[in-house]
């Protein structure tokens, strides 16, 4: 009897250890979350070699610039530049760490939407705009920008916001050619939602003749400069009234973001030629999925996007 009880003490000591061990355990995972958390801009502040003049370069300048000019047209009073702050070099790769960490923050301001049309344009915290797999695609969007991107060596300053739910500021990357990446300038986009097409001239000279369409949606940054295009070309060959063949092409791409494109032909002989099309771009805190079974592009998360399906005739 007296074993029996020794050796329930010495179990109940283990249990009580063990008890404590897994207390210990999850008390450090939450110092180390709550450290992981306080992490600020003062923070890396500390790893930024400051520069000797407030003085953006030219480039960056002119593109600030413009940004505000079409955020004024489109946007009016809704979301402004009050302030930009140079806050100098990032020097170490603790800086770009930190980095990492800041821009894929729950508590840093994000922007999506395209401008040109005001009512797709949101503004908030990143933990208040995006939930659960969301937000878990947009941060790790975001980290992929910082890594591929963001180097020892790249400037960074920090712009405040005036917007209609008040003040808040970001951090902007730059090198001397332009800006590389903030949450703002980087979420939102410009658009003609409409796109543009082109047709060619036909050369009736010819004994076999061709002739072509194409449709595309172009993404531009907020000051106005190419950001990425989406679009197709379909092309059908004739003689006469009657089409021999058609082939089709499409291309997506985008700075910073995603971008996907397909197309096939589905008629190529007799009356007309015939494509099917789905293409997408996305900024890096979306997703973009392409379903073949009905042959169409989709788009997932929140963020900037074009999404376009559909068919294509084209005629004698």
């Amino acid at each position: 009897m007296k074993k029996l009880v020794t050796t329930f003490k010495v179990f109940a000591v283990l249990s009580v250890l063990a008890f404590n061990s897994c207390q210990n355990e999850n008390s450090e995972m939450d110092q180390q979350e709550t450290i992981q958390a306080k992490i600020t801009a003062s923070d890396l502040k500390k790893e930024i070699t400051p520069l000797s003049s407030q003085i953006v370069p030219e480039a960056v300048q002119l593109q600030l610039n413009e940004s505000g000019k079409n955020l004024e047209t489109y946007l009016k009073n809704d979301l402004q530049i009050a302030e930009v702050k140079v806050l100098g070099k990032i020097s170490t790769q603790k800086g770009i760490d930190l980095s990492k960490s800041l821009i894929a923050d729950k508590d840093q301001f994000i922007a999506t939407g395209n401008i040109m049309d005001p009512s797709s344009v949101k503004i908030g915290k990143i933990g208040d705009l995006y939930h659960g797999d969301d937000l878990t695609t947009a941060q790790q969007g975001l980290k992929e920008v910082v890594t591929e991107e963001i180097k020892p060596g790249i400037n960074v300053m920090e712009i405040t916001w005036n917007s209609k739910s008040g003040k808040f500021t970001t951090l902007c990357f730059y090198k001397d050619s332009g800006i590389i990446w903030d949450n703002i300038f980087g979420g939102l986009i410009m658009m003609d939602s409409r796109g543009n097409s082109e047709a060619s001239n036909n050369n009736q000279a010819a004994k076999v003749v061709s002739t072509w369409y194409k449709q595309w949606w172009t993404a531009s940054w907020l000051w106005g400069s190419k950001r990425g295009e989406t679009g197709y070309q379909i092309t059908i060959y004739y003689s006469g009234s009657t089409v021999s063949n058609a082939d089709v092409s499409d291309w997506g791409y985008i700075s910073l973001g995603k971008a996907k494109s397909e197309s096939k032909i589905i008629k190529k002989t007799g009356a007309y030629g015939q494509c099917r099309y789905a293409l997408g771009l996305c900024t890096p805190t979306g997703s973009l999925s392409f379903n073949s079974s009905n042959f169409s592009m989709s788009f997932s998360g929140l963020g900037s996007n074009i999404v376009s399906n559909g068919t294509k005739s084209l005629y004698p």
